[in-house]
């Protein structure tokens, strides 16, 4: 067992360093479903990766639902969405 743990850890440390540091860049989104609040995130993040490269991930910051006489109607999710700044190579 040990000697697996060695040989994941030497690969790891084998693999190139792409930058230094990372950074991402932030942005809110406000995504919804009649159907459920999964149907709200999938169809938010999908969305979003239609105008935005290298989503590397989403944050729900509040998940909240509109009613009609006491029947929920629509499903309502505010999303932090992550992704990797581009950097252009200096020449």
């Amino acid at each position: 067992m040990a000697s697996i743990q060695t040989r994941r850890a030497r690969t790891v440390k084998e693999q190139p360093t792409i930058h230094e540091h990372r950074t991402a860049k932030v942005v809110e989104i406000v995504g919804s479903s009649r159907k459920s609040f999964d149907e709200a995130i999938r169809t938010a993040v999908a969305d979003a990766a239609e105008t935005t490269r290298g989503i590397r991930g989403a944050h729900i910051e509040n998940m909240s639902v509109h009613c009609e006489n006491g029947v929920v109607t629509e499903y309502r999710v505010d999303l932090k969405i992550a992704f990797g700044i581009e950097r252009t190579p200096e020449p």
